[in-house]
């Protein structure tokens, strides 16, 4: 999929008159950016599920991790449809992207270990991991299952002048 540029559409309801669909490369550019996203998930009685997470975006996907036993982990393993959010916390100003997609578990352990390396070069040598038995492991021995979202639809809102509503479908 690397390369594939989605079809991008304003919403002109929710943007000022000025505004224009703004290209999908600003919104790559938010989601190489980010160091936090927001995952929200579903919990086996319906009741979302909302956390924050470090994650990185990698081959036209958002990659993130979990320990297998967490309440992420299991709601996923019910149902894997998720939605991730990043931006900023402001109204005036920024650039605010969600991504909705099905977040599929990483086990190839070449990817891994690709996905580790850029943890590390992105989040400094706390996040080191290993790969082991098609996770990441950590020094204390720690378990993190890595899962990559591919989007199947993307959200962007423009704060500040113009504002807009961008949004981004994936054949």
């Amino acid at each position: 999929m690397s390369g594939h540029q989605p079809v991008a559409e304003l919403h002109p309801g929710y943007s000022d008159k000025e505004a224009t669909a703004r290209p999908w490369s600003e919104a790559v550019a938010v989601l190489t950016r980010a160091e936090v996203f927001w995952l929200s998930t579903v919990r086996p009685d319906g009741r979302p599920h909302v956390t924050p997470l470090i994650g990185l975006w990698s081959d036209d996907a958002l990659h993130f991790c979990t320990g297998p036993a967490e309440r992420k982990a299991q709601n996923l393993a019910l149902n894997p449809e998720v939605v991730v959010t990043t931006g900023t916390n402001t109204l005036h100003q920024g650039f605010d992207v969600v991504v909705e997609g099905r977040a599929d578990r990483v086990t190839d352990e070449a990817r891994l270990t690709r996905l580790a390396e850029l943890w590390e070069a992105k989040y400094g040598a706390d996040w080191h991991f290993e790969v082991r038995a098609g996770a990441f492991a950590n020094a204390a021995g720690g378990r993190a299952e890595v899962f990559a979202v591919v989007p199947r639809t993307v959200f962007g809102f423009g704060k500040g002048e113009p504002y807009s509503q961008t949004r981004w479908r994936f054949g």
